[in-house]
């Protein structure tokens, strides 16, 4: 499943989420952890389309609603700090966001889920990993199992 690091270089988590104007985005396996890119989000190194619109409703609303649409394809954000409002618009988009410690090392944080992804992933991950193996969504009752559409791969 494809995970994003808000990062100002590319190595650690460091990036408040409305602030990042960049992710690290890794492709992470229960097998595996492999980087893909690292993803612009704005112009510049912060997001000044959030920054500026701090505190202006629904002008700020729609600003981290286009960073969002920037991150669709990924199923968790780490990040040092967000909001309460753009948090619950990640996981209302099917993202999980998580928070990190300032400048934790994302090589070592992608290994860590790798690692928890075989050995003891969370209800919530092991949805998102049988949504993965879909194509789509699973059985909800039972992630485990065939997907929803009735086939084992793709709908």
């Amino acid at each position: 499943m494809k995970v994003a690091f808000a990062t100002t270089g590319g190595t650690t988590i460091d990036e408040h989420f409305g602030r990042a104007g960049t992710f690290a985005i890794y492709d992470i396996t229960p097998e595996r952890t492999e980087f893909i890119e690292l993803r612009k989000v704005a112009e510049g190194d912060l997001d000044l389309d959030v920054v500026s619109t701090r505190g202006m409703g629904a002008l700020h609303d729609d600003a981290v609603s286009d960073k969002i649409g920037k991150l669709e394809d990924v199923k968790i954000v780490y990040f040092t700090e967000i909001g309460g409002p753009s948090a619950a618009k990640l996981v209302r988009r099917g993202i999980m966001p998580l928070k990190a410690e300032q400048c934790t090392d994302i090589r070592e944080t992608a290994d860590k889920l790798s690692e928890q992804m075989r050995t003891k992933p969370a209800p919530w991950m092991r949805r998102a990993l049988a949504d993965e193996r879909c194509c789509g969504p699973a059985d909800p009752a039972d992630p485990e199992g065939p997907c929803a559409c009735g086939t084992d791969g793709c709908c």
